[in-house]
């Protein structure tokens, strides 16, 4: 994006020792613009209170919960506010939804999951092992993509959901929802899509894509730490969620447990709100989509420059799907020939450039690779607030490391 556009983020203005912080740890969660923080602010400073009251503060925080539904459900391409349930993150939400789908399958029954996937949307499925259903995983190839052969071969007439990632948080792979889709449509199964790393990168319609359910998080795209879950219409009710009687039984307040953060909600419809201020047409989602496919084209155009950085420096071993795939999060792991990751982003941080490294949760993906016995791997990701000096920056230093 513009420089405009960085001048947003406060965090990015830091210095020490006259340098400014590169932030290659966007994958892990993103800076903040003055908007969500000014918003998180301005919701303590004047309207903190509990839900469903009858004075001003309570129907203000009514207000929040209610738009920020509407402005998720613009930014998902959803059917509507009714559809959206906020938690406190992707993982415990997910949780939530497996003990509620566990209580509406039988012994016997089948679940597929990925080798690829964050243990987020691993752990909660294979946790019904306990009662009984049968989980299978789809496997992970050398290239980092998933087998789509073996997949067809795993479903069958027992199949009740498939669980998946839209994107890998470590390899950037995107995955072909759209054709998983129809397969588990064939099946008579649900599609569950962890959209965690896809949503900061690329716009979303989830009922163009036809998934029953997707989990994302805000504070991945420049929001703070709330979970998001969109549910086709009707599903929700058709569970039993953990929940207290007195919470409403309906969707989508039936999979929220206690009271919500609602100064981080605020900041969510605030980061949309800010997503959609680069972007052009009459209505919200036309904004959101706009700047959404500018932010892509941007991120694309970093993303190029690094990668191609790195594969030019003698000794990297980049993992995962080329540059020159169709879809492909701008997210790159790779390692140098001298050191593990850890040292290596030690010393990147010494360079006030910040990266990430080990297995970030996609932990059976490093062991299928043979990842996880030399320490994982060191994850760079563009954000759109990356400039290309800052990348010139890092391929700089990191050249400088692979010949020491």
């Amino acid at each position: 994006m513009n420089d405009q556009f960085y001048q947003q983020f406060p965090a990015l203005q830091r210095e020490q020792d006259g340098k400014t912080f590169v932030f290659l740890d966007g994958p892990a969660g993103t800076q903040v613009p003055n908007s969500v923080i000014d918003a998180i602010s301005h919701y303590y400073k004047n309207s903190n209170a509990n839900s469903h009251g009858a004075f001003i503060t309570t129907r203000e925080t009514d207000e929040i919960l209610d738009g920020t539904r509407e402005k998720v459900a613009a930014f998902l391409g959803a059917e509507g506010p009714h559809t959206i349930s906020f938690g406190q993150n992707m993982t415990s939400l997910n949780f939530s939804l497996s003990r509620a789908i566990g209580r509406a399958l039988r012994p016997g029954d089948e679940i597929l999951i990925t080798q690829l996937d964050h243990e987020s949307n691993r752990g909660p499925w294979i946790s019904l092992r306990d009662q009984g259903v049968i989980v299978k995983e789809i496997p992970l190839l050398p290239e980092g993509v998933l087998d789509y052969e073996a997949l067809e071969y795993l479903l069958s007439d027992r199949t009740r959901l498939v669980a998946m990632g839209w994107a890998s948080n470590i390899f950037g792979t995107v995955n072909q929802v759209r054709k998983v889709r129809k397969l588990t449509h064939q099946a008579g199964a649900w599609l569950l899509l962890d959209a965690v790393h896809y949503a900061p990168h690329f716009p979303i319609d989830v009922q163009e894509v036809g998934c029953d359910f997707l989990l994302c998080s805000a504070y991945k795209f420049y929001g703070p730490h709330v979970g998001l879950l969109y549910a086709r219409p009707g599903l929700l009710d058709r569970l039993q969620p953990d929940r207290l009687r007195t919470t409403y039984q309906h969707a989508p307040y039936s999979i929220e447990t206690g009271t919500l953060n609602h100064a981080a909600i605020a900041g969510v419809q605030a980061a949309i709100d800010f997503i959609a201020s680069y972007g052009t047409g009459d209505s919200l989602r036309q904004q959101l989509l706009s700047s959404m496919q500018s932010l892509r084209q941007y991120e694309q155009q970093q993303f190029e420059e690094l990668y191609n950085g790195l594969a030019a420096i003698e000794g990297v071993k980049i993992y995962g799907p080329g540059i020159d795939v169709p879809d492909r999060a701008p997210t790159i792991a790779f390692n140098l020939p001298n050191m593990n990751a850890d040292e290596a982003c030690e010393k990147l941080a010494k360079h006030h450039i910040f990266a990430w490294s080990g297995h970030f949760y996609a932990i059976r993906s490093t062991e299928v690779l043979g990842l996880a016995e030399q320490g994982g791997v060191i994850r760079m990701g563009i954000s759109g607030y990356m400039r290309p000096e800052e990348i010139r920056r890092t391929l700089e230093v990191v050249k400088s490391l692979a010949a020491q």
